[in-house]
């Protein structure tokens, strides 16, 4: 979760004002100074597991292209040729209307569609068709533009404004923080993917991440996660213990329905670990829940200042996928179901606040873990990068 320092606060703060979730001059202001500023989870190393291999992602508008490289290095470029400014890999529809694909594998290099400049999987030019040094062409002044990138525990981050972030010492293991080693004892790298389910959500990014991050909601709005973890709406979940991770009810341990599965704990876990569930928010668009058996991974991508799409992966470990009669749907479709209603109550979240009378809300005492993202925004916004 957050600054526990934060989570000490009592009484009702303010939220940030209506404009911070409506204005799009704000979200450009965030797409500056916060998503292209950050280390922002991008994906898993599974995505490009192979030399030659590539993934575009869209980060906030900026087309990001990310390739595996023949020596087993992944490497991050803006999707940017640098002769005219082509897409390197085209993310519009082709002359039939047919939908690109943004994931795939490179043979000898990277070629622009445009006039066949081509790159090595390093990035550096490698060959402009009928051009030379004699015409100008210093081709280790025209590599393409990089991009940052980082891993932890199979997942991988990107940073777009790579310099800026080393001067000032921004790493991803800085902003990961304290979080990496809460999570130590699960073999994140390991899992592997087994489902992904994408959800449109009319709400903006910000909202997601305040629903995230406490759980007065959910007695209202999660009856069947509250079986499950009684807690949950306990003094609107006043009393979590995040560190050490949330005790289901009695005979559960584990998201699903029953609250038991037949699958088998992670290896590795601590005893409390192998019944209790943990969650961490780790900005500005990473929300992570564990359970002993399963994870499941949430990417918040922020398109506009009032919609977000959110992709949800979910993780098992391989020596579970490899049993006979594997079937990850009771995670799954419980997760569905608490997702749906999530993302169903956040857009009646910002629908609210297009109201003429809306200028802001509050945080009840029960809530003072998203005070911290009213602190992380409002920072971020206040000085400019540089």
């Amino acid at each position: 979760m957050a600054d526990p320092e934060i989570a000490q606060a009592q009484g009702i703060e303010r939220t940030l004002s209506r404009e911070h979730y409506l204005a799009p001059e704000i979200f450009a202001q965030e797409k500056e100074r916060i998503f292209l500023r950050e280390w922002f989870y991008a994906g898993r190393e599974e995505d490009v597991a192979s030399p030659g291999s590539y993934l575009v992602v869209d980060v906030a508008g900026e087309s990001v292209l990310v390739v595996r490289t023949r020596e087993g290095q992944l490497r991050a470029y803006y999707n940017v040729c640098r002769h005219r400014g082509c897409q390197l890999v085209l993310t519009g529809t082709d002359s039939t209307g047919c939908a690109p694909e943004l994931a795939g594998s490179f043979g000898s290099g990277i070629k622009c569609p445009y006039h066949a400049w081509t790159y090595t999987l390093d990035g550096a030019l490698r060959t402009a068709p009928y051009l030379d040094e004699g015409a100008g062409i210093h081709k280790d002044e025209l590599s393409l533009h990089p991009v940052g990138i980082d891993t932890w525990g199979g997942f991988f981050f990107v940073n777009l404004t790579p310099r800026e972030a080393a001067a000032r010492g921004h790493t991803l293991a800085t902003q990961l923080g304290e979080a990496a080693t809460r999570l130590a004892n699960y073999p994140l790298a390991d899992l592997r993917r087994v489902k992904r389910i994408t959800y449109e959500v009319d709400a903006n990014w910000k909202v997601m991440l305040e629903n995230y991050n406490e759980c007065y909601h959910c007695a209202g709005v999660h009856p069947e996660l509250c079986k499950v973890v009684p807690s949950f709406k306990v003094r609107g979940g006043s009393n979590l213990d995040w560190e050490r991770g949330i005790e289901h009810a009695d005979g559960a341990w584990t998201f699903t329905h029953s609250g038991t599965s037949a699958r088998e704990p992670f290896p590795g876990l601590s005893d409390d670990e192998r019944v209790r569930h943990k969650g961490e928010l780790i900005y500005p668009n990473f929300m992570i829940s564990l359970s002993a058996d399963h994870v499941a991974a949430f990417t918040v991508w922020p398109r506009s200042a009032e919609h977000t799409t959110i992709d949800c992966d979910f993780l098992f470990h391989p020596n579970d996928i490899a049993k006979p009669g594997f079937d990850p749907s009771d995670a799954v479709d419980f997760w569905d179901l608490v997702n749906r209603q999530d993302w169903a109550i956040c857009e009646g979240v910002q629908r609210g606040m297009r109201s003429r009378v809306f200028e802001s809300g509050f945080y009840a005492p029960m809530e003072s873990f998203s005070l911290d993202i009213r602190r992380y925004v409002g920072e971020r916004l206040a000085t400019k990068p540089g």
